[in-house]
């Protein structure tokens, strides 16, 4: 008569540990949802203040609708076609739907590029409209997002970037959902490509948020709120219904940039200086000395399409 071995019990019991701490972490799964580059990123789209208009309440009517927290990061210097009055017409839409806004610089300047003063310089020129908007909701300015997710080509630069940023209030946004939306978006709004874009961008933004879920665990020991970075375009005015059901799926609730900064894996040190921008799990991934892994690229149709521009 065929007897159990022990040790495929305690197979058993191990797998079924296993498939009940990943039953739980998806249970309990987080993510704030931060849009740069406001009023509209660099998707090749119109810019005139009927067209962004009409993009903005596309992009933020599933927020509205289902009181989901969202950030917006305004280039203020995106705003020529509109000018000054068109430009605290869109805050206003972000405001209005219960966003909230941060600064993202006047014109998305490369610290890599130019000189520390003139970089900080430009984060100044990029307030005024931004905190009259929010000033008038009773609200004040307190989030930055570093253009190109780039904080700093040397020790000393990035040092002096985040003491200007303390003196003048500023949190850093970071980002651990970091991904290539811009590639898909500029493709989106070529008619040759767009229904392949819609085909393929929800399952490629699946795969960076599955990659980053296991590679927080080999960083920092456990699963936690995760904050995506996407861009103010009309693909994710357009899919972001879908966007937001692939995070359900998953598990995920959406949570406030500020409840998902509370947790202590953003208190993880940040020792990387450097010309390159990307994850702040892949930041803290260097400081620990961990083996490099990279997310998925685009597929290789996007990387081509993109390179044939």
């Amino acid at each position: 008569m065929w007897r159990e071995h022990p040790g495929f019990r305690w197979l058993g019991i191990l797998f079924a540990c296993a498939v009940l701490h990943v039953a739980l972490s998806a249970a309990g799964r987080e993510v704030a949802i931060t849009i740069d580059d406001l009023p509209r990123g660099g998707d090749g789209g119109p810019r005139g203040l009927a067209e962004v208009r009409a993009m903005t309440e596309r992009l933020l009517k599933p927020f509205r609708d289902d009181g989901i927290p969202v950030i917006g990061f305004v280039n203020e210097g995106r705003s020529a076609e509109l000018g000054a009055d068109g430009l605290r017409q869109i805050l206003d839409l972000w405001l209005a739907a219960g966003a909230d806004l941060g600064n993202h610089s006047h014109s998305h300047l490369n610290i890599n590029n130019v000189p520390l003063d003139e970089y900080t310089a430009d984060i100044v020129q990029g307030e005024p409209i931004l905190r009259a908007a929010l000033t008038a909701r009773g609200r004040t300015l307190r989030f930055y997002r570093h253009p190109f997710l780039f904080t700093g080509p040397t020790p000393e630069i990035k040092r002096g970037m985040q003491a200007f940023l303390d003196a003048q209030g500023y949190r850093v946004a970071p980002v651990t959902l970091d991904n290539s939306d811009y590639q898909f978006a500029a493709l989106y709004t070529k008619p040759q490509h767009r229904e392949r874009v819609r085909e393929s961008y929800v399952p490629y933004m699946e795969s960076i948020v599955a990659f980053f879920e296991q590679r927080s665990i080999e960083v920092v020991g456990r699963e936690f709120p995760q904050i995506l970075l996407l861009h103010a375009n009309q693909l994710n005015a357009e899919l972001m219904p879908d966007l937001l059901a692939m995070f359900r799926r998953r598990g995920y609730t959406f949570v406030s940039l500020e409840r998902a900064l509370a947790d202590e894996a953003y208190r993880f040190r940040d020792d990387y200086a450097g010309r390159n921008g990307f994850s702040w799990i892949h930041r803290w991934s260097r400081t620990l000395g961990l083996p490099p892994k990279g997310e998925p690229d685009p597929p290789a149709w996007v990387e081509a399409a993109m390179a044939a521009r």
